[in-house]
Parts: C-alpha cells; structure tokens; sequence
C-alpha cells in the first residue's frame, strides 16, 4: 500500500519501510565497542516463579543487561558530553524527517581510516548541500561506509579491529549544511581512541571543545545515531526516515531507525 503524507509544504509517496538498525542479540552475536561486557539476559524469578517457559515458568518474563553505547543500535544527545543530565527523549523532538543516505569509502590518513568532507562531497550529487553550498533539504545524513557487508552486525570494535571516523571538518561541513541529526554504521564519529576528547561529538553539538556545558547556541535538538546497518541492495537517495527510540531518561538509547524511498509526486 503506497501512502501520501507531506513535510514542509511537499507531498511524498511512501511504501515499504526498510529497517535500518542492528536488532541485539541477547547472549547471541551482536557488535560490542570498547570491549565491554556483552549485553545478556537470564530469566527473573520471584520466589517460587521463575520466568522461562522452558524452565516450567507460566511465561517469560527476564532481566536484560547492556550498555547502549557499545551493545547495538543507539541514539544520542548532547546529554553524552554533559554535565547536565540532558535526556535523549527531550532532544529527539523530530518523529518524521527527510532523509538523504550516501556511501563512502573511507580514505587513509596516517594510518587511518578518515572520511572527510571531501568524500562527503563527492557522495552528494550535485546541487545538495555538501556538493553545492545550498542549504540541506533533508534533516538527517545516513552515511554508510564502505567496504559495507553483513559482518557489520556483530562486529567487534577494539584495539585491533579500528573502525573509521569521521574527520573534523567532515562533521564541521554536515552541521553547516543545517542537518540536525546524522545516522552512521560506526560505533562513534570520533576515532574510537581519542584520549576521551570526542572532538567531532563537540562539534556537532556545538559544545566548546573541552568543556562539560551547554549553552545558548547548543544543538540541543540534534541527535547522533550509531551502529546502524544498511544493506547494500539499498540505494543512495532522499529517503523519509522515522526515528524510533526507547523512551529512556537517559542520554542514549536503543533505537529503531526505519526509511522508506520516497518520491516527490504522490501520484508515483
């Protein structure tokens, strides 16, 4: 069923949606950053209860331990680098957005892999916002690295395995170009060991390098999505993306990005 809905005075044709996040694994494969514990689940119980059907328990009821930051697919504001406890549910204020999705292949500098705003650039097709200059018609950038395959959805991130991130004037170009939340299939968009500096975190939220607070020009209502999985049978483009996220008081969460491939004429 194809259905109509409008953003900004623009009407857009949407059908299936494509689901975008890493589901977790409980005690199964899942990716882990950091080489934190692994995020697990065992059956409670409650005196003579306990909750696992398999186990004689009337239903299953079970206790659930991980770190959203390491453990899966997660979205963050600018309560991450602050020392306000600033909640991820009051920052995403965004249900329906436009979205635009690139692939990039991650450059060596140094011994690293950095994608920067020129590979942004590059990805963008003439005319939007990184490639000419013009403000963004989408609210989020999905960036997808690549090489890009299925062994993204259990990888484990450490001291050998070093995933690529983002350079400084990469994140500097994408928050000039006025897009409030950014989606990658990194487990950061800083380099994984920065000393605890995480220099492109600040600057996306336009939070003084350094420091622990907010202020007036804070991008309070931008968020950061990480460890995310786009198939590669899925184009490049404008998609309407919805922003699903656990209703936690906290400054992460684990979400649910879903797309769908839009067109600008309903009647398509």
């Amino acid at each position: 069923m194809t259905s109509t809905i409008q953003i900004g005075g623009s009407e857009y044709a949407i059908d299936k949606f494509i689901d975008i996040s890493i589901p977790l694994r409980f005690n199964g494969r899942q990716p882990n950053a950091y080489g934190v514990a692994r995020a697990s689940s065992s059956p409670c119980e409650a005196g003579e209860l306990i909750g696992d059907t398999r186990q004689g328990g009337s239903c299953n009821f079970e206790q659930y331990t991980f770190i959203p930051h390491c453990n899966g697919t997660h979205t963050e504001g600018v309560g991450h680098i602050a020392r306000e406890r600033i909640s991820v549910v009051d920052c995403l204020v965004d249900v329906l957005m436009t979205a635009r999705l690139v692939s990039v292949e991650a450059e060596d500098v140094d011994g690293d892999r950095v994608v920067s705003s020129r590979l942004l650039a590059n990805a963008l097709t003439p005319g939007t916002a990184l490639a000419g200059g013009t403000p963004a018609l989408q609210s989020a950038l999905i960036v997808r690295t690549l090489p890009n395959d299925e062994g993204k959805l259990s990888a484990v991130y450490d001291g050998e395995n070093v995933p690529p991130y983002f350079s400084a004037d990469a994140i500097e170009t994408i928050v000039a170009a006025g897009y409030k939340h950014l989606l990658v299939d990194l487990p950061s968009i800083d380099r994984l060991f920065d000393d605890g500096k995480l220099v492109n975190h600040r600057i996306f939220w336009n939070v003084e390098q350094g420091s622990f607070e907010t202020g007036p020009e804070t991008r309070v209502n931008s968020t950061i999505t990480e460890l995310i999985y786009v198939p590669g049978n899925i184009a490049d483009g404008e998609y309407l993306l919805n922003l699903q996220i656990a209703p936690f008081a906290a400054d992460a969460a684990p979400s649910r990005p879903v797309i769908w491939p839009i067109s600008s004429d309903p009647g398509v």
